[in-house]
């Protein structure tokens, strides 16, 4: 299908603007390193562009150091639920966009998943946007012929599908949480310590998340099993994780790629078909132990314009 600019979209004020949100030319630079990390895929979902909460910062640093053959945008992309109470969209979230959009141009392949924060886009299905590629779920097969099923994964969640008002007083909640966040990592910041999510430490601390999270785990990975796929590649949960489990006999496969406002994770397949979960604040400090080769007369700079 060929490219055509967004329409607006459907309850969201600031739909008309959307083809607008890429700048022509980033606030960030990309950077220019003697080599980015390749991948066969990388799926990364809950950025929540649009909110305070988005870690902008960690996942342009995430995108200007990897490259990939696809790229699936597993959701919670975009945070429409906050921006119909408050516009909010920052000059870096706009180099996200940029960055991405620059990845399809290149000839990656870009899948977007829309979540239920950005479901909005749901009924743009199989639309094809600035070569990103709209689904409402796909399969992916792995080099070493596993068949993954992609999806968000809110379809799962039994306080969306039965309480879906008791989502949102959650969803305010959650942000109140993000704004503690916030404070914590300015703190640490300035007294030079590595990134740390105090909302994922109490989340881990707190036994009926736990088992909501289990419980989460177990359904998603059944539905996958009688689909007759291998595994199963969501997110939503904001909780990074690999695990494997039975259904009828087979072993079927669990992964969540995380998020970029608690724990900044991205899932990556190598190219004989391993996966791997990446915490991208670790990455980045052992980068900074073993600082990189740098290119003759290398600098940090855009590489071409958009």
């Amino acid at each position: 299908m060929t490219d055509m600019p967004f329409p607006p979209i459907p309850g969201f004020p600031a739909g008309d603007n959307v083809a607008d949100f890429p700048a022509p030319k980033p606030k960030v630079p990309e950077k220019t390193i003697g080599e980015r990390r390749r991948f066969r895929t990388i799926w990364i979902s809950d950025i929540h562009l649009g909110t305070k909460g988005c870690n902008a910062e960690l996942l342009i640093d995430f995108l200007d150091h990897t490259d990939s053959e696809t790229m699936y945008l597993v959701g919670d992309i975009i945070d429409g639920w906050r921006l119909k109470k408050k516009f909010y969209w920052p000059p870096e979230h706009n180099d996200i966009v940029w960055r991405i959009l620059k990845r399809a141009r290149r000839g990656t392949r870009i899948v977007f998943i829309p979540g239920n924060h950005d479901e909005m886009v749901r009924p743009f299905s199989g639309m094809n946007f600035g070569g990103v590629e709209i689904m409402r779920a796909a399969f992916h097969d792995t080099a070493d012929g596993r068949r993954l099923m992609v999806l968000h994964g809110d379809e799962f969640d039994t306080i969306m599908l039965a309480h879906r008002w008791l989502a949102f007083v959650g969803d305010a909640l959650y942000h109140l949480m993000m704004k503690l966040n916030g404070w914590v990592a300015r703190v640490r910041t300035m007294l030079g310590l590595p990134y740390w999510s105090i909302s994922k430490a109490a989340k881990h601390k707190v036994k009926n998340a736990v088992e909501f999270i289990s419980k989460y785990e177990e359904v998603v990975a059944r539905a996958a099993g009688e689909r007759g796929v291998d595994g199963v590649v969501c997110g939503h949960i904001h909780t990074a994780e690999i695990r494997e489990f039975e259904h009828e006999g087979r072993r079927v496969e669990y992964f969540n790629d995380g998020d970029w406002v608690e724990g900044c994770n991205a899932l990556v397949e190598h190219f004989d078909g391993t996966m791997e979960l990446l915490h991208w604040p670790d990455e980045m400090a052992k980068r900074e132990a073993v600082p990189e080769a740098a290119e003759p007369g290398e600098v940090a700079t855009e590489l071409e314009a958009a």
